[in-house]
């Protein structure tokens, strides 16, 4: 969660829109240009936590994001990587549900859960001008955390990301590193099922952003799905098991990490991972 305010770690909407679109086909039978480069054998069977069916998301006049089929499950360190402007950024945004959408958006439950429970950081987060302990506990007092609970959950989250002798420090006085571990204190709190990160490095420096990385590792490793939209190769390297590339608003690419660093891939794609990627 970056700020405890709307859209910002709240449980995001159902929004279930209608469309119609085939879905994308796998690399054994995929003819030309019929959607995403995908691999056919992916985790099927794999709980699903958010499907999106030619989903798009339109601002004003820009049409950001354009007939996404994509579905997010229960495990996924999804990656989310492309050229400015390619909707990378957005497209977490619409799986939390921030964002209005055409096409359809499902979420799915487990067991007797309605939905998935879900937070996220963003780039830039907003801390509000109290102690870094009170920015914790408002967003565990806005999720509805019982009153007995919240002190435990601030504390270990704090511990957790190594700022429990900064507890009663402003928060606006932290470095940026800091800050960003405050912002993913105040999301593991909650306890969700789905951290979404919005390139949750990109202004760090080399040590801080080894630090966030650290913490991103261990969230996943305990079970939390994780989406992140990441300009950043190397890290997605280190921490995805799923690469997803996007280019002009549509989903081109979702394979296992291992086959999307090593196998031949549609030309934009192949031209962004050489770097050499046209300016448009």
């Amino acid at each position: 969660m970056s700020h405890p305010g709307r859209g910002q770690g709240q449980f995001p909407p159902a929004g279930i829109a209608r469309g119609t679109r085939d879905a994308p086909v796998a690399l054994s039978d995929r003819p030309e240009a019929a959607g995403p480069f995908t691999d056919g054998a992916s985790p099927v069977a794999a709980q699903a936590w958010v499907a999106l069916k030619d989903a798009g998301v339109r601002f004003g006049g820009v049409q950001a994001l354009q007939g996404i089929d994509l579905t997010l499950r229960r495990g996924d360190r999804l990656a989310l990587v492309g050229a400015n402007g390619s909707g990378k950024t957005t497209l977490p945004r619409l799986l939390h549900g921030l964002v209005p959408c055409s096409g359809v958006r499902v979420e799915h439950g487990a067991g007797s859960r309605p939905a998935p429970r879900a937070a996220m950081v963003f780039q830039h987060p907003f801390l509000l001008s109290l102690s870094v302990r009170m920015n914790v506990l408002l967003g565990l007092w806005l999720r509805g955390v019982p009153r007995e609970q919240r002190a435990s959950r601030c504390a270990e989250a704090l511990r957790r990301v190594g700022l429990q002798a900064q507890a009663r420090r402003p928060a606006r006085d932290l470095s940026g590193g800091q800050q960003q571990r405050l912002a993913l204190a105040r999301a593991w709190a909650l306890l969700p099922d789905i951290l979404y990160l919005d390139e949750p490095t990109a202004s760090l420096d080399p040590g801080a952003k080894r630090e966030v990385e650290a913490l991103i590792e261990q969230i996943a490793d305990e079970g939390v799905t994780v989406a992140m939209s990441t300009h950043n190769l190397g890290q997605a390297k280190r921490l995805a098991t799923r690469v997803a590339y996007l280019e002009g608003g549509r989903l081109v690419v979702d394979l296992p990490v291992d086959r999307f660093f090593n196998d031949a891939l549609p030309e934009a794609a192949a031209q962004f991972l050489k770097g050499e990627l046209p300016w448009r």
